[in-house]
């Protein structure tokens, strides 16, 4: 008898063996890599979500692009809530004290506030056209934001608008931040700087290390530290004590888009190119990817438990739990 097929046949069981374990090595991999992820599914496929914010109970509230409605997420359960008009880069949201959703509406010249269950009021703009960055809310209920058609940074409070105008023409601001002083913090990306404005309404101007950096979004950690993008550099920026410090993202050409601080102080951004979520803690970087192979990540907020709450372009709502998010 012929040895040959006994042969091949060994070699096809083996071939199927070996085929099998990679796929289940490359399984446990991935369930490795991705554990403490959950991801909500858009309810519409055409959602784009864009900026998120988490209230003082846990809801998450997101913005959606190309759409009439904000999107919520109460106990595990997505609900889309429908407002007046469409939304065109929704990029400012917030929720403020007493849990109410503040977001910006450039497309109706307005800025709008929808409370816990649905109710929205809306306060109108002086100006025939808008484009409007970020949006911050304040300890002391006021609402600031970056007004890009005026060239200023913009408080809202008790019905009135009141316009910081930057230092010279054409200067667009576009991320946004109050620390618990009420010292508001802007960034300005066409001239690479960070603009402060203290709570007598005195401002000042202060340039990062890296020239043509492209500042985005900004945020304060609760020791006063304001971090901050350099997305043309790809790199994390920090400046206290009167002193800027950078830090390299090691993917390269990462895309940052947003940035959120953690209440343990670590700082946790989204790379929209390389896919991922990022955080620095004691001067370290880790990245985590995401499962959906087009994920998009784009906006970023972290919960008072310390769960990480970002959303997906391509149509998701996640969360990596705070017990990963801890994880080196």
């Amino acid at each position: 008898m012929s040895l040959g097929p006994i042969r091949r046949r060994h070699l096809l069981i083996a071939g199927v063996l070996i085929a099998f374990l990679l796929g289940a090595a490359l399984w446990l991999h991935s369930m490795w890599i991705w554990r403490g992820i959950t991801e909500y599914r858009t309810q519409s496929a055409r959602d784009i979500p864009t900026a998120v914010a988490v209230a003082p109970d846990g809801t998450v509230w997101f913005t959606i692009d190309f759409s009439d409605a904000i999107g919520v997420l109460r106990q595990n359960r997505l609900h889309r809530i429908p407002k007046d008009g469409q939304n065109f880069e929704p990029l400012g949201l917030a929720v403020d004290r007493d849990g109410y959703a503040w977001y910006t509406d450039g497309p109706s010249r307005r800025i709008s506030r929808m409370s816990p269950d649905g109710r929205v009021a809306s306060f109108a703009l002086s100006t025939p056209v808008a484009k409007l960055g970020r949006l911050a809310a304040a300890p002391d209920g006021a609402v600031w934001f970056a007004e890009e058609t005026t060239y200023s940074l913009t408080r809202f409070k008790d019905g009135a608008f009141t316009r910081h105008a930057l230092s010279a023409p054409g200067i667009a601001p576009f991320g946004v931040a109050v620390d618990a002083s009420g010292t508001v913090w802007g960034t300005l990306p066409r001239v690479n700087r960070l603009v402060r404005i203290s709570a007598r309404g005195e401002m000042s101007e202060l340039e990062p290390p890296t020239r043509a950096a492209q500042l985005g979004d900004v945020a304060i950690a609760q020791d006063g530290a304001v971090w901050f993008l350099e997305m043309q550099a790809n790199k994390i920026g920090r400046f206290a004590n009167g002193q800027f410090a950078e830090f390299p993202v090691p993917t390269w050409s990462a895309g940052l888009t947003a940035l959120a601080i953690a209440p343990d102080g670590a700082v946790w951004f989204t790379e929209l190119r390389g896919q991922r979520l990022g955080r620095l803690h004691d001067g370290m970087i880790v990245e985590f990817p995401l499962p959906q192979s087009n994920a998009r990540p784009f906006g970023i907020a972290v919960d008072g438990a310390g769960n990480v709450w970002y959303t997906d372009l391509s149509g998701w709502l996640g969360r990596l739990s705070a017990e990963r998010a801890r994880a080196r």
